[in-house]
C-alpha cells in the first residue's frame, strides 16, 4: 500500500508540473491564434478604405477561412498522429504565422480570398492537436481541467487582442507602413517565432521530459498506459476509428449543430464586434480596440464561474442550456439598444457563449477514450467552425444591403435559443470519481475501481 501511496503522490506531482510547466505555453499558442484569426476585424475598415474591399467582401474572406478549416481539419489530424503533437504544432504555428504576415501586403478582393482560405488550410487541426498532447500527458482525471483551462483562455487572447491591434493600427505611417500592415506584418512574425520556439520547448514524450523525476515519469506513464488499456482489455491495443462513419452518428451530428450555433455567435462577435463598437461616438483606433476587449474580459469572469459550478454538477447540460440562453438574451437586447448599451449587452452574451464552449466539450469528452476524443473533436470542430463561415459572410450580405448588422444579431439570438433546446436530445454520462492507475514501485499497473453510473 505504501507503494501505491508514493505512485499516486508521484502522479499528482507529475501533473502539477505539466500544468505549470505545459499548459502556459499552450496559452501563449492560443494568444497567437487568436490574434492571428481575429485581426482582420480591427482591419476590416481599413483594408475597406485602402485597398477596397467592401463589407460583404469582408464577410466573405473572413468565412474562407472555416471553410479550408473544415477541409483540412481530419486531414491535418491524421498527419498529427503520424509525425506527432509537438512536431504538427510547430508545423502549424510558422504556416499559419508566414500567411498572416503576407497579409501585410493583400492588394485586392481575390488575393484577400486566397490567403484567408490558405490561413484557414495553415491552421487546420491546432485544436485537436492540443486535445490530442493532452491525452499523451494527463490523466484522463485531470484532462478534462487542462481542456477547460486551455479554452478559458482563447477568451483571454481575445481581450488582448483588441488593445494589441489598436496600438498597431495606431502606427499608422511609421516606417512607411500603413497600421493594418504593421497589424498582419507584426502578428505573423510573433506566429513564426513562437512555432520555433514551442518545437524546442515541448517533449513528443513523456520520457523525454527532463523536468520530471524517474519516478514522475514512471507513474504517469502507467497511468496513461493503463488508461488505453481499459479500451481494449483484451488486447490493450488501440481500435482503429473511421472518421467517416462517425459522421453518420447522430449524436456527433446533434453535437455538430449545437457547437455550430456556438460559433456563429463567438465569430460575428470576433470579426463584427469592432465594426459595432465603431459606432460609438467619438471612438479611435486605440480606443476601439480596447472597448472590444471589455465582452471578453467579462467572458473570461464568467467562465470562472461556471467551471466552478460546473464542477459541483452531475450532469452539465442545464448549465449548458443556460449559457445558451444568456447568450440569446444578451444578443437580442444588444440587437434594440443604443451603441453603448449594445456593447453592455453584447458583454452579456459574450458571458453566455464562451461559457458555453467549454461546458459543451465536457459532453462530448465524456466517456470516450483519449485516441477516439481526437478523431471525434475533429469532426465536431470542423462541422461546427463552418459557425465561423457562415456569420461573418451572413453579416456582411446583411450590412451590405441594409446598412445594419441588426438582423444578424437577431439570428444570432435565434440560433443560440434553439440550440439550448437541442442540448436536452444529447444523450450524457457521467462517471464516478476514479482513482487514476499508478505505477508502484514493482513496475505493475495498479487500478482502484469504483462503480460508475450512466445516464
Amino acid at each position: 500500500m505504501q507503494s501505491v501511496d508514493i505512485a499516486v503522490t508521484d502522479l499528482a506531482s507529475a501533473t502539477q508540473k505539466f500544468f505549470r510547466r505545459v499548459l502556459p505555453i499552450m496559452l501563449v499558442m492560443l494568444v497567437c491564434n487568436q490574434l492571428n484569426r481575429s485581426n482582420i476585424g480591427y482591419a476590416h475598415e481599413h483594408l475597406e478604405a485602402d485597398v477596397g474591399i467592401g463589407a460583404a467582401a469582408y464577410g466573405f474572406g473572413a468565412g474562407l477561412f472555416f471553410i479550408a478549416y473544415a477541409i483540412f481539419e481530419l486531414p491535418s489530424n491524421v498527419m498529427m498522429e503520424k509525425f506527432g503533437a509537438r512536431v504538427w504544432l510547430t508545423r502549424i504555428m510558422v504556416s499559419w504565422g508566414i500567411v498572416s504576415f503576407l497579409m501585410a501586403f493583400v492588394q485586392n478582393e481575390m488575393m484577400f480570398y486566397v490567403l484567408r482560405f490558405l490561413l484557414g488550410a495553415a491552421e487546420a487541426g491546432f485544436f485537436p492537436a492540443v486535445i490530442f498532447y493532452f491525452a499523451r500527458w494527463v490523466p484522463a482525471g485531470q484532462r478534462g481541467k487542462a481542456t477547460a483551462i486551455f479554452i478559458a483562455g482563447s477568451s483571454v487572447a481575445a481581450a488582448l487582442s483588441g488593445p494589441i491591434a489598436g496600438m498597431l493600427l495606431s502606427l499608422q505611417g511609421a516606417l512607411g507602413f500603413r497600421g493594418w500592415q504593421w497589424l498582419f506584418g507584426f502578428e505573423g512574425l510573433l506566429s513564426v517565432v513562437v512555432g520555433i520556439t514551442v518545437y524546442f520547448l515541448l517533449d513528443a514524450r513523456i520520457e523525454d521530459a527532463k523536468w520530471l523525476t524517474l519516478k514522475e515519469k514512471a507513474a504517469l506513464i502507467g497511468a496513461i498506459a493503463s488508461e488505453d488499456a481499459q479500451h481494449n482489455p483484451a488486447t490493450g491495443k488501440d481500435t482503429k476509428i473511421n472518421r467517416w462513419k462517425m459522421l453518420l452518428n447522430p449524436q456527433i451530428l446533434l453535437l455538430c449543430g449545437i457547437y455550430f450555433s456556438v460559433q456563429l455567435s463567438i465569430y460575428a462577435n470576433t470579426f463584427w464586434l469592432p465594426s459595432i463598437v465603431k459606432q460609438i461616438p467619438g471612438t479611435t483606433d486605440l480606443s476601439v480596440g480596447f472597448l472590444s476587449a471589455i465582452p471578453w474580459v467579462c467572458a473570461v469572469v464568467a467562465m470562472y464561474f461556471a467551471a466552478k459550478w460546473q464542477d459541483k454538477a452531475t450532469s452539465k447540460r442545464p448549465l449548458l442550456v443556460v449559457a445558451l440562453l444568456v447568450a440569446a438574451v444578451g444578443t437580442f437586447a444588444a440587437a434594440v439598444a443604443t451603441p453603448v448599451l449594445a456593447l453592455v449587452f453584447l458583454a452579456v452574451a459574450a458571458m453566455g457563449f464562451k461559457s458555453a464552449s467549454p461546458l459543451f466539450w465536457t459532453i462530448p469528452q465524456s466517456g470516450l477514450h483519449p485516441l477516439v476524443l481526437a478523431p471525434a473533436i475533429a469532426i465536431i470542430n470542423s462541422l461546427g467552425n463552418l459557425g465561423g463561415f457562415v456569420a461573418p459572410f451572413g453579416f456582411g450580405i446583411i450590412k451590405e444591403h441594409t446598412g445594419s448588422v441588426v438582423p444578424g444579431l437577431f439570428a444570432l439570438a435565434a440560433a443560440s435559443t434553439l440550440a439550448a433546446g437541442l442540448v436536452y436530445f444529447l444523450k450524457e454520462r457521467t462517471t464516478a470519481a476514479e482513482p487514476p492507475a499508478v505505477v508502484p514501485a514493482d513496475g505493475a499497473a495498479t487500478v482502484t475501481r469504483q462503480p460508475a453510473a450512466t445516464r
